[in-house]
């Protein structure tokens, strides 16, 4: 039997446990939020959009993760 090792992390204020391994990007499909109208800062800095892929998720990070909605 495999155990995948879970990580713990704040998302928002929110304790959350994703895969360890996750990427930002992966962190993103899991809140299903659509990546053109978002924005996310990890542990106090912007994490820009193109290294959302490559950017891994640490035991403890605190994100921050703004979902931008457009209205008139």
């Amino acid at each position: 039997m495999s155990v995948t090792a879970k990580l713990r992390i704040e998302v928002n204020g929110e304790a959350r446990e994703v895969p360890e391994g996750a990427s930002v990007a992966d962190l993103l499909v899991v809140l299903n939020l659509a990546a053109p109208k978002v924005a996310v800062e990890r542990n106090l800095e912007i994490v820009p959009r193109s290294a959302w892929a490559t950017t891994r998720l640490a035991e403890g990070d605190r994100l921050e993760v703004v979902h931008f909605i457009g209205g008139g």
